[in-house]
């Protein structure tokens, strides 16, 4: 029996490359955009604030802050990761310079928005907002989720 070359000169190199560019598939789409966080976000703190019937015009003016700071860094992550091969290092501090300020930006938006919220919660209410809006308090959700 005569052996045949394979018809692609470098199969393990070919390997090689699906697996890195699975990966990369992979691992972008596990990365939760913005908008995504930020409507997990939302379902959280409505699960455990208990918004009342006379709250919701409050509760409804903080989620469509935290949707429209969401969309923002978004559309802010998307140009970068978009422009990141001809980028310089310059183009890329500037970038993230932009969302960084988009970030400071939304929270200056938010914390009107959740402060008149916060003033009309029961005492039970802002107790709990309080636990959920404390960093390590995250941070211990985020570890039972997993």
């Amino acid at each position: 029996m005569k052996y045949m070359a394979s018809q692609f000169p470098y199969p393990a190199a070919l390997a090689v490359a699906a697996v890195a560019l699975l990966t990369t598939i992979t691992l972008a789409s596990a990365r939760p955009s913005h908008v995504e966080h930020a409507e997990a976000r939302i379902k959280e703190l409505q699960a455990k604030l208990h918004i009342t019937q006379a709250q919701e015009d409050l509760w409804n003016h903080v989620t469509q802050v935290m949707r429209d700071n969401a969309k923002t860094l978004d559309a802010l992550a998307q140009a970068r990761s978009t422009h990141a091969q001809a980028m310089t290092a310059l183009d890329d501090l500037k970038s993230y310079s932009e969302i960084a300020d988009a970030h400071a930006e939304g929270l200056k938006k938010f914390i009107p928005a959740f402060e008149a919220l916060y003033a009309s919660m029961s005492d039970a209410q802002k107790q709990n907002a309080d636990t959920l809006f404390r960093p390590h308090s995250r941070a211990r959700s985020k570890s039972q989720r997993s």
